[in-house]
């Protein structure tokens, strides 16, 4: 274990339990929704993937923060330690979020000079952070026409913003991370191709969205995003 592993899981609890102490603390003062502080932990607990790829040196050490996460947000579920994040009737979402990250940092994530897949992994990870967070936001704030899947009610609206920030989300991480020094071993990806994949990656995940049972989609925004962009990598 290196310098980095070892300030990279101190920074990495650090950060996770200071985002939930000051969102709880904040949401509580400002009276915000518990949909709404919910989400701002959802899109603050996915954007520490970056922090996770600066700080450690060995992979196996980086996907510990978010593997040891899955038992602790299920504590925290079951017992709705933090009322701004899980409510008596709210699903096991954050559960199966740091279960779909750790599944695809520990597929695709690789140090010490192999072939490093990470940064598909990362854009998956970000079309849930950011597409599937704000489709939330956007969906119970502005969205008027609602459209029902499979017992999955959504609103056009949200749908719309789950696609448009998943594919800037997904094109930023495709284009600026492989061949980075936070995945030196990657393998670089123009521009076109990166909008090209970010385009079919996110278009999956917004299907994928619109019909899965909620707190479900953080499993298949994530998993079906990712085998969407490791398929168009084979080519």
């Amino acid at each position: 274990m290196t310098q980095g592993d070892i300030i990279g899981l101190i920074t990495s609890y650090v950060y996770a339990f200071g985002l939930l102490f000051i969102v709880e603390a904040t949401g509580k003062q400002l009276k915000w929704p518990q949909h709404f502080t919910r989400k701002i932990v959802h899109i603050g607990a996915g954007m520490w993937l970056w922090g996770i790829l600066y700080f450690f040196d060995h992979w196996y050490f980086g996907i510990i923060p978010f593997a040891t996460f899955i038992v602790l947000n299920y504590i925290f579920y079951r017992r709705t330690t933090f009322e701004q994040m899980d409510s008596e009737d709210s699903s096991p979402g954050t559960v199966y979020f740091a279960i779909s990250i750790t599944i695809l940092f520990a597929l695709f994530w690789r140090t010490e000079g192999q072939i490093d897949r990470v940064p598909l992994a990362a854009a998956a990870v970000m079309a849930m952070t950011w597409g599937d967070g704000m489709a939330s936001i956007i969906g119970r704030k502005f969205g008027k026409s609602t459209y029902a899947v499979l017992k999955s009610t959504r609103t056009w609206e949200g749908s719309v913003a789950m696609f448009l920030f998943s594919l800037v989300s997904v094109f930023l991480t495709l284009w600026l991370l492989p061949a980075s020094s936070m995945s030196p071993n990657s393998a670089a990806i123009g521009i076109g191709m990166a909008a090209i994949m970010a385009l079919v990656a996110s278009l999956v995940a917004a299907l994928a969205e619109g019909v899965t049972p909620a707190g479900l989609d953080n499993l298949t925004v994530p998993l079906l995003s990712a085998l969407a962009l490791w398929l168009m990598s084979l080519l």
